[in-house]
Protein backbone atom coordinates (compact mmCIF):
# COMPACT_ATOMS: atom_id res chain seq x y z
CA UNK A 1 0.00 0.00 0.00
CA UNK A 2 1.11 3.40 -0.36
CA UNK A 3 -0.25 4.59 2.47
CA UNK A 4 3.20 5.11 4.69
CA UNK A 5 4.17 7.43 1.47
CA UNK A 6 1.10 9.35 1.52
CA UNK A 7 1.16 10.19 5.41
CA UNK A 8 5.05 11.38 4.34
CA UNK A 9 3.89 13.81 1.93
CA UNK A 10 1.93 15.53 4.18
CA UNK A 11 3.07 18.94 4.20
CA UNK A 12 1.80 20.40 7.66
CA UNK A 13 2.69 18.70 11.29
CA UNK A 14 0.90 15.16 11.83
CA UNK A 15 0.68 15.02 15.85
CA UNK A 16 0.56 11.31 15.44
CA UNK A 17 3.69 8.47 14.91
CA UNK A 18 3.18 8.63 10.43
CA UNK A 19 3.85 5.03 10.68
CA UNK A 20 1.52 3.81 13.54
CA UNK A 21 -0.82 5.90 11.90
CA UNK A 22 0.00 4.32 8.32
CA UNK A 23 -0.01 0.60 9.57
CA UNK A 24 -3.18 1.58 11.59
CA UNK A 25 -5.03 2.51 8.34
CA UNK A 26 -3.49 -0.40 6.65
CA UNK A 27 -4.77 -2.98 9.13
CA UNK A 28 -8.37 -1.02 8.94
CA UNK A 29 -8.79 -1.10 4.89
CA UNK A 30 -7.41 -4.62 5.20
CA UNK A 31 -9.67 -5.94 7.86
CA UNK A 32 -12.81 -3.60 5.44
CA UNK A 33 -12.25 -6.09 2.77
CA UNK A 34 -11.84 -9.20 4.81
CA UNK A 35 -14.69 -8.52 6.60
CA UNK A 36 -16.45 -8.07 3.39
CA UNK A 37 -15.40 -10.74 1.33
CA UNK A 38 -15.87 -13.06 4.70
CA UNK A 39 -19.91 -11.74 4.05
CA UNK A 40 -20.31 -12.73 0.59
CA UNK A 41 -17.92 -15.95 1.52
CA UNK A 42 -20.97 -16.60 4.36
CA UNK A 43 -23.55 -16.18 1.71
CA UNK A 44 -22.57 -18.68 -0.67
CA UNK A 45 -22.26 -21.66 2.48
CA UNK A 46 -25.17 -23.77 2.19
CA UNK A 47 -26.13 -23.40 5.81
CA UNK A 48 -26.30 -19.36 5.17
CA UNK A 49 -29.57 -18.95 7.42
CA UNK A 50 -27.12 -20.29 10.28
CA UNK A 51 -24.74 -17.48 9.26
CA UNK A 52 -26.53 -14.24 9.54
CA UNK A 53 -25.11 -13.04 12.66
CA UNK A 54 -21.75 -13.46 10.86
CA UNK A 55 -22.66 -11.55 7.85
CA UNK A 56 -24.39 -8.76 9.71
CA UNK A 57 -21.18 -8.36 12.01
CA UNK A 58 -18.81 -8.57 9.36
CA UNK A 59 -20.71 -6.15 7.23
CA UNK A 60 -20.74 -3.63 10.26
CA UNK A 61 -17.50 -4.19 10.65
CA UNK A 62 -16.38 -3.63 7.31
CA UNK A 63 -18.54 -0.21 7.05
CA UNK A 64 -16.69 0.82 10.18
CA UNK A 65 -12.98 -0.37 9.39
CA UNK A 66 -13.73 1.73 6.02
CA UNK A 67 -14.46 4.72 7.82
CA UNK A 68 -11.66 4.66 10.41
CA UNK A 69 -9.47 4.41 7.67
CA UNK A 70 -10.60 7.31 5.85
CA UNK A 71 -11.05 9.55 9.18
CA UNK A 72 -6.93 8.58 10.16
CA UNK A 73 -6.66 9.86 6.58
CA UNK A 74 -7.32 13.11 7.12
CA UNK A 75 -5.18 15.44 9.44
CA UNK A 76 -6.09 19.08 8.32
CA UNK A 77 -8.70 20.40 10.86
CA UNK A 78 -7.71 16.92 13.30
CA UNK A 79 -10.17 16.78 16.63
CA UNK A 80 -8.27 14.19 18.44
CA UNK A 81 -12.08 13.70 20.18
CA UNK A 82 -13.19 12.39 17.37
CA UNK A 83 -10.32 10.11 16.06
CA UNK A 84 -10.58 8.63 19.70
CA UNK A 85 -14.36 7.88 19.82
CA UNK A 86 -13.81 6.53 15.88
CA UNK A 87 -11.04 4.09 17.15
CA UNK A 88 -13.31 3.43 20.23
CA UNK A 89 -15.77 2.17 17.78
CA UNK A 90 -13.22 -0.03 15.64
CA UNK A 91 -11.91 -2.05 18.39
CA UNK A 92 -15.71 -2.89 19.64
CA UNK A 93 -16.60 -3.62 16.00
CA UNK A 94 -13.50 -5.61 15.74
CA UNK A 95 -13.49 -7.45 18.40
CA UNK A 96 -17.28 -8.56 18.93
CA UNK A 97 -16.64 -9.64 14.57
CA UNK A 98 -13.63 -11.38 15.60
CA UNK A 99 -15.15 -13.36 17.93
CA UNK A 100 -18.06 -14.29 16.19
CA UNK A 101 -16.01 -15.55 12.76
CA UNK A 102 -13.89 -17.31 15.80
CA UNK A 103 -16.79 -19.46 16.53
CA UNK A 104 -16.88 -20.53 12.73
CA UNK A 105 -13.34 -20.74 11.80
CA UNK A 106 -13.35 -24.71 12.47
CA UNK A 107 -15.66 -25.28 9.73
CA UNK A 108 -15.28 -21.95 7.54
CA UNK A 109 -11.50 -20.85 6.46
CA UNK A 110 -13.15 -17.65 5.17
CA UNK A 111 -14.33 -17.04 8.95
CA UNK A 112 -10.26 -18.17 10.40
CA UNK A 113 -8.82 -15.55 7.66
CA UNK A 114 -11.71 -12.57 8.81
CA UNK A 115 -10.81 -13.40 12.51
CA UNK A 116 -6.92 -12.80 11.80
CA UNK A 117 -7.78 -9.42 10.26
CA UNK A 118 -10.22 -8.32 12.79
CA UNK A 119 -7.82 -9.51 15.67
CA UNK A 120 -4.69 -7.51 13.77
CA UNK A 121 -7.15 -4.11 13.33
CA UNK A 122 -8.03 -4.39 16.79
CA UNK A 123 -4.66 -4.52 18.09
CA UNK A 124 -3.10 -1.63 15.65
CA UNK A 125 -6.12 0.54 16.82
CA UNK A 126 -5.66 -0.06 20.04
CA UNK A 127 -1.77 0.92 19.53
CA UNK A 128 -2.97 4.50 18.03
CA UNK A 129 -5.56 4.60 20.78
CA UNK A 130 -2.98 4.46 23.36
CA UNK A 131 -0.92 6.68 21.53
CA UNK A 132 -3.12 9.94 21.30
CA UNK A 133 -4.54 9.07 24.92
Amino acid sequence: MRTTAMMETYPATINLDRTLLARTVDAAVECAQACTSCADACLSEEMVADLTTCIRTNLDCADICATTARVLSRHTGYDATITRAQLEACIAACRSCGDECEQHAGMHEHCRVCAEACRACQAACQELLAAIA
